[in-house]
């Protein structure tokens, strides 16, 4: 077996090895990659098989990746993160290359802090926390329901409960906003993550946000959204990230919302490709397609439901089918949780469901406000153990 002992350390090194810690740089692609740190084409591109060709196009730029080099500077192992689940591990063994899709090692924490408005919620968040995301989150929950300019005051009260990972001792991922409550005008506002994935006021009516149109009218899903699939029979990671829609070729493909081409052209992996930036820090992607439509073109505003293309099988693809991926700040994220036509309001046990879920929540972001809780950062930890993507510290 072909299993290789690393320990990445982030202040030392052992026998004589190095990590570097660096982002991905953008505009970079996988083979630009290759081709500049001198590692061999076939057995690390070529030779892999075309699902695993795509998954090296998930590389996102501003990624942290880590790269392990010994004394004299040789490449000996190459984490890159494709989402916040599994990564792409390159290592030497017996002078030969390898290529693999492993889990990340990660460790999720829930986090809370409280603050006194002074400025914005935007602006206090990011000066209390020094996190840019923390405050891009709650903005976006709280955006379509309040008005923060209208209604909001200094000395109002705000709280945010979230789930945040954290890989080689530092934040990792966007967080997950899990409850929050923001006092504007003496009224308290709260904003619940239910199980469905999608976020609600305290009367378990959903607080509308960025809704999708599906991309292909009456076509048939032929496979769908996994982060994390381990294959049973290939005994491999086998991640699809996206929704594909199965539909004759030339069928017509729509924007699912309003936003500006940020990508457009053609990839080895998904073929005619296009990327629609929106709001929120939302993209949204259309691959594999036959053609563009005339007149499509990068920073070219599209409307929701604006024919963009048409379904094809360019690309590494087996059949005309139209690869849909949804991602939030570079994250990928079902499709399927956001496509919708309106928003709704829960009944029943669904709505039972939420109003427990609801209550454990209100009892954590009152002892938080009770304490005042302040947002401390989390210590570095000195290393981290791999075997072959095994964490074998913890």
């Amino acid at each position: 077996m072909l299993r290789l002992l690393v320990l990445f350390l982030l202040s030392t090194s052992l026998f004589g090895s190095k990590v570097d810690l660096f982002r991905w740089t953008n505009g970079v692609s996988y083979l630009m990659f290759l081709e500049k740190n001198k590692l061999p084409l076939k057995p690390l591109y070529y030779d892999l098989d075309s699902f695993d060709q795509t998954l090296t196009e998930e590389i996102r730029s501003g990624t942290n990746c880590q790269i392990l080099k010994d004394d004299k500077g040789n490449f000996e192992q190459l984490l890159v993160p494709l989402n916040d689940e599994l990564q792409i591990h390159i290592y030497k063994y017996k002078n030969k290359y390898f290529f693999e899709i492993i889990p990340i090692i990660s460790q999720t924490k829930r986090e809370a802090f409280v603050l006194k408005i002074s400025h914005s919620p935007h602006y206090d968040i990011i000066k209390n926390t020094g996190s840019k995301k923390l405050a891009q989150i709650f903005v976006a929950n709280y955006k379509y329901s309040l008005n923060f300019k209208r209604d909001l005051r200094k000395g109002d009260t705000l709280i945010m409960l979230y789930d945040q990972k954290y890989r080689l001792g530092i934040p990792f991922s966007m967080p997950i906003l899990k409850a929050a409550m923001i006092e504007m005008r003496g009224k308290k506002n709260y904003i619940y993550h239910n199980d469905d994935d999608r976020y609600y006021n305290e009367k378990a009516n959903e607080i509308e946000g960025f809704l999708l149109a599906r991309p292909v009218k009456n076509a048939r899903i032929s496979s769908y959204f996994s982060k994390r699939r381990f294959h049973p029979v290939l005994k491999r990671y086998r991640p699809h990230l996206g929704v594909d829609y199965a539909a004759r070729r030339g069928t017509p493909i729509v924007a699912a919302g309003n936003g500006r081409i940020s990508f457009i052209g053609k990839t080895r992996g998904y073929g005619n490709i296009i990327k629609i930036r929106h709001t929120d820090g939302y993209t949204t992607l259309y691959a594999h397609q036959k053609s563009f439509r005339r007149g499509m073109k990068k920073g070219k505003y599209v409307k929701k439901g604006h024919t963009i293309g048409y379904v094809g099988s360019t690309g590494l693809s087996t059949g005309p089918h139209l690869h849909f991926g949804l991602y939030k700040h570079g994250r990928a994220i079902n499709p399927l949780r956001v496509v919708q036509v309106t928003t709704k309001k829960l009944k029943g046990d669904a709505k039972k469901s939420f109003l427990r879920l609801k209550e454990n929540y209100n009892k954590s972001l009152d002892i938080h406000l009770a304490n005042n809780t302040q947002f401390l950062k989390e210590p570095k930890p000195a290393s981290i153990c791999y075997f072959n993507g095994e964490n074998f510290c913890e």
